[in-house]
């Protein structure tokens, strides 16, 4: 993602630095960058969390670069719980919403169960339609901003 790179730049790191912090490869990280791979939602919280900004910040969903109060680590209970909730009050079936991100009903059901964490890409299709912080779904802080 451009953003990435620019949060990169900004802090005088190269890519070999980043993936360093990840404790991946370079050519791993270098594919995020060129959004030729999507990165893992844990992957990013943590370069969130290395850099101190939001995640809504580092997707660009804001321009807001941290949150006061912001808890570091990703809630896996109140991700389910927030996944559910926006999507009872946005009165979908657990189907529907499958159907808008084309992904199955049971997969869907398994974020909802907290079984596996959401796709990188998918909270960031949830956050934009349906107008939510990432960090807020992530249960990074208690307010959607």
């Amino acid at each position: 993602m451009e953003q990435l790179r620019s949060i990169r730049e900004e802090h005088n790191l190269r890519q070999t630095d980043i993936a360093n912090i990840l404790g991946i490869d370079r050519t791993t990280y270098t594919s995020y960058e060129i959004e030729r791979d999507t990165i893992p939602i844990t992957h990013l919280n943590k370069l969130c969390n290395y850099f101190n900004i939001s995640v809504d910040y580092a997707m660009g969903l804001s321009n807001k670069k941290q949150y006061k109060d912001s808890r570091p680590e990703i809630d896996k209970n109140i991700l389910k719980e927030r996944l559910k909730i926006l999507r009872k009050k946005n009165k979908l079936t657990q189907f529907e919403i499958a159907k808008i991100l084309n992904t199955s009903r049971s997969t869907w059901t398994g974020y909802e169960h907290g079984n596996y964490l959401i796709p990188t890409l998918l909270l960031l299709a949830l956050a934009k339609k349906y107008h939510y912080s990432m960090d807020y779904l992530l249960g990074k802080i208690d307010k959607n901003n």
